[in-house]
């Protein structure tokens, strides 16, 4: 891949407090990993935009990945892709200097996802987003129906897989969307992770790695918590939601977003 010469840019961090202990709670999981290596298909040289700690990205392929974060470079381990610290609204490549770019749960976090899924496509051939479906998570996870639905009216606004997929189509692209079910031990902490463990929830270094729940102040998560405390020592969670404890997997409404020339 041909990288640019770039500024670096000066914003900033976030993640500073929303990425504290991805390294450790966000491992990539096996089957959410097939299915990113799926959708890149025979991709040689891929740019991993947002790519934070370097979740998923392919070990046969040419990697660049391109964070804006500190927080989240320094998280990245020994021998890990060469990273860049640049935006995605402002790729430091050249045009269709990639196979494939891939954005992995971080779109929803862009300044400007239009002028970034732009900026995708300009530098590949063919481009993965991994996002979600807020309103298929708000009416189908327990945690935000019955504990937390100030979570789905933060992320109602949100840059997810309906502003992702209309963003491609914008720019000519076929598009599909698959869906992604979560795993009962899912490795990844990602917000439903823990659907068929909600002890984990209860966990503030497994919630810091959650930006969905991170964002929340803690008048709101404290309460509802020990709500969900008070049902699991008393059985009223595990009666209520009974029906999941012998699922091996959840479609939560996370979707991989694939796109390539029409």
């Amino acid at each position: 891949m041909n990288v640019r010469s770039h500024v670096g840019i000066n914003v900033a961090d976030p993640y500073e407090h929303l990425g504290r202990g991805y390294a450790a709670h966000r491992r990539p999981d096996p089957r959410i990993a097939r299915a990113v290596a799926q959708a890149l298909g025979d991709a040689r040289t891929v740019v991993n935009i947002g790519a934070g700690a370097g979740s998923y990205e392919p070990p046969g392929a040419t990697v660049l990945a391109v964070e804006p974060s500190w927080t989240m470079l320094a998280q990245r381990q020994v021998g890990a892709a060469p990273a860049v610290r640049a935006s995605a609204e402002s790729l430091p490549l050249s045009d269709r200097s990639a196979d494939a770019a891939m954005a992995v749960l971080t779109v929803h976090h862009w300044p400007d996802p239009g002028a970034g899924i732009a900026e995708m496509v300009r530098v590949s051939r063919r481009q993965v987003v991994l996002t979600w479906d807020p309103g298929w998570l708000a009416s189908s996870f327990w945690l935000i129906t019955d504990y937390l639905p100030e979570i789905a009216r933060n992320e109602a606004g949100l840059a997810c897989v309906e502003t992702v997929v209309a963003e491609f189509r914008r720019r000519r692209r076929r598009v599909e969307v698959v869906p992604v079910p979560i795993p009962a031990d899912c490795t990844d902490g990602v917000l439903g992770a823990y659907w068929r463990r909600p002890y984990a929830y209860l966990d503030a270094a497994v919630r810091q790695a959650m930006s969905g729940l991170a964002l929340l102040s803690a008048d709101v998560v404290e309460p509802a918590l020990q709500r969900l405390r008070e049902d699991l020592d008393s059985g009223a969670w595990h009666t209520r939601h009974a029906d999941l404890l012998h699922l091996p997997e959840l479609d939560l409404g996370y979707r991989l977003v694939v796109a390539a020339p029409v």
